[in-house]
């Protein structure tokens, strides 16, 4: 399993930033036989939670072992608290770099599949929002959706107070974000009518895989979105489970939604901590 990290220079941002890249293209076995066919890697762009990084899903899930067992590339950018959007005020386009630039580089850096039914998008929280706004706004080039506690979070949004302490309830963070909130429904970031654009322009909508805990506080924004979706007609897979905002659940529930991907029948290699699985099968 090749675990690489990459330092850019991203003209969307206008600044250096990194990003993470799992590539399984070291794979093999003791007896010489080829794991899967030479052919371009189905990829999953994996985006983090607010205060998190790059790192955070190497360092919370286990998505290194089951992106290596699922010959599956796996890119993991930093979105800082910016939810994935574009600012032209600040000229932090972060969704123009999820959904054009990182796309386009990292299949130039590495031998990953150009094809939409191989390119995939998906994140908790934070993430997950802005796993459905550029999974929608760029559904030419994904084709599925992984949404996991998603941060729905519109009417906390109009809610938001300037002189709340948390800054995920502070109106001055949003609007340092988005700009003139009073503009947000019906834009380009808000996570409805990016559905009904996409229908109104018989442009193709991805699938959705949607997940979130019984105990979560997003819970609420997370159903009525799900219905939403169901509503209009969208291929919606949807999971609840027990579990509250955190990583226990979004790691048990990426692994449901790696099996809900059109993945590669899984393949094990010779990795760290597999010699006893290797030596069962010599046997």
């Amino acid at each position: 399993m090749s675990l690489i990290q990459a330092n850019i220079f991203s003209r969307a941002l206008l600044r250096n930033t990194t990003f993470n890249a799992i590539i399984p293209a070291d794979k093999f076995s003791f007896d010489g036989k080829s794991l899967r066919e030479p052919k371009p890697f189905k990829t999953l762009y994996l985006l983090h939670g607010i205060f998190g990084n790059y790192t955070d899903w190497v360092i919370y899930s286990r998505i290194v072992p089951w992106a290596q067992n699922k010959n599956l590339a796996v890119i993991m950018p930093s979105g800082d608290n910016h939810f994935y959007i574009d600012n032209e005020k600040t000229f932090e386009n972060y969704g123009k770099y999820i959904g054009e630039e990182l796309v386009d580089l990292t299949r130039r850096m590495f031998k990953l599949s150009d094809k939409r039914e191989d390119t995939y998008i998906g994140g908790l929280s934070m993430g997950g929002y802005g796993a459905v706004r550029n999974g929608l706004k760029y559904s030419d080039t994904f084709s599925h959706i992984i949404s996991l506690s998603s941060a729905f979070t519109m009417d906390t949004i109009n809610e938001s107070t300037y002189d709340h302490p948390d800054i995920t309830r502070n109106r001055d963070y949003f609007e340092s974000i988005f700009g003139d909130l009073t503009r947000l429904a019906g834009s380009e970031n808000d996570y409805k009518s990016l559905v009904t654009r996409c229908l109104e322009a018989n442009s193709p909508i991805p699938r959705f895989y949607m997940a979130c805990g019984t105990e979560d506080f997003l819970i609420n924004e997370n159903r009525d979105y799900h219905n939403f979706l169901l509503n209009n007609g969208v291929d919606v897979t949807y999971e609840e489970g027990p579990g509250t905002h955190d990583w226990t659940f979004w790691d048990s529930y990426m692994e449901k939604a790696l099996n809900w991907l059109p993945l590669e029948e899984e393949s094990l290699g010779i990795f760290s901590g597999n010699v006893k699985k290797q030596n069962q099968d010599t046997h």
